[in-house]
This record gives C-alpha cells, sequence and structure tokens, in this order.
C-alpha cells in the first residue's frame, strides 16, 4: 500500500511541478491548460517540439510512441466502459456492481502502467536518458490533465 501512495505522490508531484526547462533551450511549460490545448490540437507536434529528436532518434522513437499511445488506448476503452455503465445506471448501485466498477478502473490502471513499464524500457535503450526521462515527463503530465478531466466530468459512486 505504501508503494501505491508513493507512486501517487510522484505522479501529483509531477503533475504540480512544471517541466523545467532543458539545457538545450526548451522552454518550461508553466500553463496545463496551454499544454491542453497544444495536446488537443497536434499530440505529436507538441512532443516533436519538447523533445527535439535528430533524425536518428525519431526514427528510434515514433514506433515507440506509437505502440505505447495504442497500449494506452487499450487502457482508456477499459476504463471509459466502466464509467459509462456507471453513468448510464438507471438503478441504485448494488455492492457487486460497486465491487466489479472498481476492479475494472484498477485493471484499466494496470494495464496503463505496464504499457508505460515497456514503453520505458524501450525508450532508454533507443534515446539519451535525458530525453527519454523528458518524454515520461511529458507523458505523465499529458495524462495527468486528461484523468483529471475524467474525474471532474464522472460522478462518485452513490
Amino acid at each position: 500500500m505504501n508503494r501505491k501512495l508513493a507512486a501517487f505522490i510522484v505522479a501529483a508531484a509531477m503533475l504540480v511541478a512544471p517541466l523545467a526547462g532543458a539545457a538545450d533551450g526548451t522552454p518550461p511549460v508553466n500553463d496545463l491548460q496551454a499544454l491542453q490545448k497544444s495536446v488537443k490540437a497536434d499530440k505529436k507536434a507538441y512532443v516533436s517540439s519538447v523533445l527535439r529528436l535528430t533524425d536518428a532518434e525519431a526514427k528510434k522513437f515514433w514506433p515507440i510512441y506509437d505502440a505505447y499511445q495504442a497500449d494506452v488506448d487499450m487502457a482508456n476503452r477499459s476504463r471509459n466502459r466502466a464509467l459509462e455503465g456507471l453513468i448510464a445506471r438507471d438503478r441504485p448501485m448494488s455492492d457487486l456492481y460497486a465491487k466489479q466498477l472498481a476492479n475494472e478502473l484498477i485493471a484499466a490502471d494496470e494495464t496503463e502502467v505496464r504499457a508505460r513499464r515497456k514503453m520505458q524500457n524501450k525508450l532508454m535503450r533507443a534515446l539519451p536518458p535525458r530525453k527519454a526521462a523528458r518524454y515520461v515527463q511529458v507523458e505523465a503530465q499529458i495524462r495527468a490533465i486528461q484523468l483529471y478531466s475524467i474525474a471532474e466530468a464522472f460522478p462518485l459512486v452513490p
């Protein structure tokens, strides 16, 4: 349980702490609303502008990125199905359904964590460690914003 709490604290700190400007002159991201707009407009272009990959790095990075996005989309679909079921429910929630909902949400989180670990392992071999770490930070910020939007939109279990 302490590991989960520590992971949550790290994730929260990554959300609150803006990305520091890199030594190569990448501007810091201080405005999360601006980040959200940039990502909605073109996430790949935003990631590319932050990472400033060489041609050789880009050739290695983008397949890893695409595979990770596909894995995260799968987790998102699972999470969305569970939450849509909560919204569409027209009768009082049973304890059994509440347990099922909790299990589905945790399973989606676990799928996402496995995808992130797989992506990070590949990134560390494909990119210089600083660029790999920068992408992990950027992706964490983007996911935090997306998860906040989900939390804001869906009601708590009654």
